[in-house]
């Protein structure tokens, strides 16, 4: 499945939208392989915090990496059950855990802009831009930036 198109309006891309800390976010469809509610999280021992653990998924061995600790975010007390948002890099599956999903933009890709100089920074390094709707900045997650995790525990080594 592409994620995008042509229409009169030029390019389009289609973004699954999360909730995290209160901020809206887009990832690529393209990235995007399924979207589960995570059960069974099994911790890590000595990984870092932003590893939530793993989990089987249909078989498969998924890295849970934690979006509100990676997005340097307090936990969230509220009770309500994570979801988790399935994407591949070089192989190996991951799980993204978010607030809240929601649904399926399909915004032109000429409306997608550089980071405001005042998107706060812990957002920028995983940004790759943002598209600014009704009222709402939608920040656009770099799932590349998101899952390079090896190079901040090769640093804190």
């Amino acid at each position: 499945m592409s994620s995008k198109t042509q229409s009169s309006e030029g390019a389009m891309v289609e973004y699954v939208t999360a909730m995290i800390g209160g901020q809206l976010f887009g990832l690529p469809i393209s990235r995007v392989q399924d979207v589960f509610m995570p059960e069974r999280v099994t911790r890590v021992p000595l990984s870092s915090r932003e590893i939530a653990g793993v989990l089987n998924l249909r078989g498969r061995i998924v890295t849970v990496v934690d979006m509100r600790s990676r997005l340097g975010l307090p936990r969230d007390e509220d009770g309500k059950t994570p979801m988790a948002v399935g994407v591949d890099l070089r192989g190996e599956s991951y799980g993204l855990l978010i607030d809240q999903i929601g649904e399926v933009l399909r915004l032109p890709e000429a409306g997608m802009e550089e980071n405001p100089v005042n998107l706060d920074p812990r957002m920028a390094k995983l940004a790759g831009g943002v598209h600014r709707l009704d009222g709402q900045l939608m920040v656009v997650l770099d799932v590349d930036r998101v899952l390079d995790l090896e190079t901040k525990v090769q640093m804190a080594a």
